[in-house]
């Protein structure tokens, strides 16, 4: 490959519904590669299968995309030089290269109908339209030039096929997997051109505009390999072989359990999100949850799907997006396919939580207090969320960690109530409240010897009596420190609360 060529790389999704998360690896890839050789990304859309169009889907592509921080140079909706970037926009274009292979013979057209194809399938096992069959299928090649003339000028329904010659042995040079290297023999005539809706199928647009667009490597995933020896026939067909971009095939996502690719299926059954963004499908009405909407931070996905498939030869794990693209390198990625752990994309998002400021985390929170009546002018927010950011892997947790700062409790956890609210407690609880109505000073650092001390001097039990105090204040035995927590109520409240707690709560037998 000519090294002074500049890098260009293309993400070209089909608007058919939404982005998968292996696709948003693909495009994560291709964006860390290109930035990292000061290259060019470009958003090509892939529409040229016109029944299978899913109105939303090409918006909701670009909205996942930016959510996650990848960003195009050009491309559908991004303008550039290179354009139209819809293939759907590019029919003048293709036709002049069907038209270029039927007259060099390098393709051909076929009148078969899907009912012959049906049948000669039935017929032969294994068929495959290919140069030991077409002679005896209705073709160009069959019928020859006048009748192929005829039948197009009456309007036929026909396709163009490639004309693979056999006994060929064709190499592709994998970045990741090497060459590779098939008989042509095996390979079959792939439909290249449609005339029903004037289109070319995926293989010869694909083809075209990644050599019109000056591609100079294709991304793509591993589903894609089979059709890379076509691709490298093709770009010889239209005399483009020198300017053929270099091949990547990135290993699969697979299940988390068991074996095979990870589906939507796997998500709905083990209850975590395959899409980027929540969808809403426009023909069932069905909704499919998204990684926003679940509450991960992008970084912390964009993180997680980095290392699906790639190491970056050290053992740190946390990587920003500028670390990836300094230490992307394709060399790296593996063959195999990568399990796709959803417990360890949880574990991203506590780590980037933790490590944000607890002022941002709070901003994050805000909302939720809003629609809980609370508002947050009222308290100290980054203070409340700092004494139990290390415990959450989601911002939304934050309420049910919180809520009593903000709320006392309406209730209490009946196994804290049978192992710590026994008999004479509501006596001893009493006597606390005294106590605490007594200090002039309620911050912790005073607070916690004062009430330690008298616990000690009444020889009462220390786990019991503080774990009935906690269990008065918050409604059930859990939280940060204590005092931590009545330093943020307050006396009046911390008091209020115990002397609900005594009234509301029935001594266990």
């Amino acid at each position: 490959m000519n090294t002074d060529r500049r890098v260009r790389v293309r993400f070209a999704p089909s608007p058919t519904g939404p982005l998968h998360i292996g696709g948003v690896r693909t495009a994560l890839y291709n964006y860390l590669f290109a930035k990292q050789n000061g290259g060019d990304m470009i958003l090509r859309i892939e529409d040229t299968d016109s029944q299978r169009f899913v109105p939303g889907a090409e918006e909701y592509i670009k909205e996942s995309l930016e959510w996650l921080g990848i960003k195009f140079d050009e491309g559908a909706g991004y303008g550039g030089q290179y354009g139209p970037y819809r293939q759907s926009e590019r029919r003048d274009i293709y036709r002049k290269y069907v038209k270029q292979l039927l007259d060099t013979g390098k393709a051909y057209i076929a009148f078969d109908t899907p009912a012959e194809l049906e049948e000669k399938r039935k017929a032969v096992p294994n068929f495959q339209y290919d140069a030991s069959t077409r002679g005896e299928m209705r073709n160009s090649i069959t019928l020859g030039d006048e009748e192929t003339r005829r039948l197009t000028e009456a309007g036929e329904k026909y396709v163009v096929r490639i004309k693979i010659e056999p006994g060929e042995d064709i190499t592709v040079n994998d970045i990741i997997r090497g060459d590779v290297t098939i008989n042509s023999s095996i390979l079959d005539d792939k439909v290249l051109y449609k005339s029903a809706d004037d289109l070319p199928t995926y293989h010869l647009a694909n083809i075209v505009d990644d050599h019109l667009m000056e591609v100079s490597h294709v991304i793509r995933g591993e589903e894609w390999l089979p059709s890379a020896p076509l691709h490298v026939l093709l770009y010889r067909a239209l005399g483009w072989e020198g300017t053929m971009p270099r091949f990547a095939h990135l290993p699969l996502l697979l299940k988390p359990d068991g074996n095979g690719k990870l589906s939507k299926r796997d998500g709905d059954r083990l209850g975590f999100p395959v899409f980027p963004l929540e969808w809403h499908d426009p023909k069932s009405g069905d909704v499919s949850s998204g990684y926003r909407e679940a509450g991960y931070l992008p970084q912390a996905v964009v993180n997680f799907l980095a290392l699906l498939g790639w190491n970056p030869g050290t053992e740190q794990e946390i990587l920003g997006m500028d670390d990836l693209i300094r230490l992307f390198d394709l060399g790296r990625c593996s063959k195999a396919g990568a399990k796709f752990d959803y417990e360890k994309g949880k574990w991203f998002n506590h780590k980037y939580i933790q490590s944000m400021s607890d002022e941002e985390a709070a901003n994050l929170f805000i909302p939720t207090l809003e629609e809980h009546g609370i508002n947050p002018a009222d308290y100290d927010v980054p203070h409340i969320v700092s004494l139990v950011k290390e415990r959450i892997s989601f911002i939304k947790e934050l309420w049910g960690q919180t809520s009593y700062f903000f709320i006392a409790p309406e209730s209490y956890a009946e196994k804290d109530v049978r192992k710590r609210w026994k008999a004479g407690m509501p006596q001893i609880m009493a006597e606390l409240a005294e106590l605490l109505a007594a200090q002039d000073d309620f911050r912790s650092e005073s607070l916690e010897p004062a009430v330690l001390e008298w616990i000690a001097g009444k020889g009462y039990h220390l786990g019991n009596t503080m774990n009935a105090f906690r269990l008065a204040v918050v409604g059930e035995c859990r939280g940060p420190h204590m005092f931590l927590i009545t330093d943020v109520i307050g006396k009046e409240e911390s008091i209020r609360r115990i002397k609900t707690a005594i009234e509301k709560i029935t001594p266990a037998e």
